[in-house]
């Protein structure tokens, strides 16, 4: 299944949030299932390619587990355009650093353990090299039978 987090702190992104939540439960009623991760990176970059002229300026991450429990990771630029990928993807300020981190890294098939060590090691060393970023980030890791979220604290100036 795939997830909305509306923790983001600026209001277009909240009103993006609440447009996929609507659509998102539209979607669950009409059709009377769950709405599969691969469907709604669709939907999200339909309603991102909708607003081309007029953009919200973010760039969506979607994770979450397919229907044979596989792992499914993408994300999009502001106007939609989907990156489907088996290894991970990055967005924000510090992308080119986070590429650079998860691309030293990250390794398949890790354990749910080493796979946040992996993260967070990643997202603290690229945003202590950028500028714009810090204070810090959320990991979520998604497995079959549970969602584990954890909060990393990083340097506040």
């Amino acid at each position: 299944s795939s997830g909305i987090n509306a923790e983001w702190p600026l209001r277009p992104g909240m009103t993006f949030a609440n447009e996929l939540k609507f659509h998102t439960n539209l979607y669950s009623l009409s059709e009377d299932r769950e709405l599969s991760p691969k469907t709604f990176l669709s939907m999200v970059s339909n309603f991102l390619y909708q607003r081309r002229f007029g953009p919200y300026f973010i760039e969506p991450v979607i994770a979450g587990l397919d229907e044979k429990n596989e792992p499914f990771i993408a994300s999009t630029d502001l106007i939609g355009c989907p990156m489907v990928t088996n290894d991970f993807v990055v967005a924000g300020t510090c992308l080119e650093q986070l590429y650079g981190m998860c691309e030293t890294l990250y390794k398949p098939e890790m354990e749910p353990d080493q796979l946040f060590e992996t993260i967070s090691q990643c997202l603290l060393n690229a945003q202590d090299r950028d500028a714009y970023s810090g204070w810090g980030g959320v990991v979520y890791i998604i497995e079959a039978n549970k969602i584990t979220k954890r909060e990393l604290k990083a340097r506040m100036d």
